[in-house]
């Protein structure tokens, strides 16, 4: 007598295949002919014992790989990560997750050591009204060089610039999206030996987006693009600010 059911005939076929036959008994009851490949579960005409002989096997991924280092240096670029496949999934057994993951990054140092242009490196800063005690303070020691200002247009600010709840930050209330803003570069922001502020956008392209965060607010930060830099300053006070 021929051996019915798929365990007996050592039958486990992927996909659809109408070789992977046999008989015996089908889940509801019946008898006659059945199937032991995959596609049987969605026609019903299974052999009673086909999840013994083909036992769903979902995908087995490794743990994630350490993260790359950025793509590119000196731009706004991303990083990798990477996991393998240690088992494939058989018989209708859940699907691989995504083997590769990306996150933003920035690398402000070249491959070969050397720092980046300034203009990657997101502009830090605060109330123009903090000038007023820095230049006090640079006169008393003799260090007060010549500053400049750099204007900017506002293209995306954080919801976080309008809920600022202590006093002293409520000057990012005057940060709108599309205004010209002023940004003042004094000592001792001032970096040696280039004599710019980090972040100010020299060397940046025209319409490039760049990056500033507020100093005492980390939710508050957004892009701009560089206007023009002006060697004689006259920022109006509300949209007057300063690198740090």
């Amino acid at each position: 007598r021929r051996a019915s059911g798929c365990v007996a005939r050592g039958l486990c076929c992927p996909g659809r295949d109408s070789a992977c036959l046999s008989a015996g008994r089908r889940p509801d009851g019946s008898t006659g002919p059945c199937y032991c490949d995959q596609a049987c579960a969605r026609t019903l005409d299974c052999c009673h014992d086909y999840a013994q002989a083909c036992p769903v096997i979902p995908c087995v991924v490794s743990q994630w790989s350490a993260w790359s280092g950025c793509a590119e240096p000196c731009k706004t670029t991303y990083r990798v990560r990477i996991r393998q496949i240690i088992q494939e999934p058989r018989n209708g057994g859940e699907a691989c997750p995504a083997l590769e993951e990306r996150a933003g990054c920035v690398e402000y140092w070249t491959r070969q050591g050397t720092e980046c242009q300034q203009s990657l490196i997101p502009a830090l800063i605060t109330t123009g009204g903090f000038g007023k005690a820095r230049k006090k303070r640079a006169a008393a020691d003799g260090n007060e060089r010549a500053g400049y200002c750099v204007e900017f247009q506002l293209v995306a600010i954080t919801p976080g610039c309008l809920h600022s709840q202590h006093s002293y930050t409520r000057w990012m209330l005057y940060l709108r999206e599309g205004h010209t803003v002023c940004v003042e570069c004094q000592h001792p922001a001032q970096h040696s030996p280039s004599q710019h502020c980090y972040g100010d956008g020299t060397g940046s392209q025209k319409n490039q987006l760049l990056h500033w965060q507020v100093v005492g607010n980390h939710r508050c930060k957004g892009t701009w693009r560089r206007i023009r830099q002006l060697d004689t300053c006259s920022c109006p006070s509300a949209h007057s600010f300063l690198f740090i």
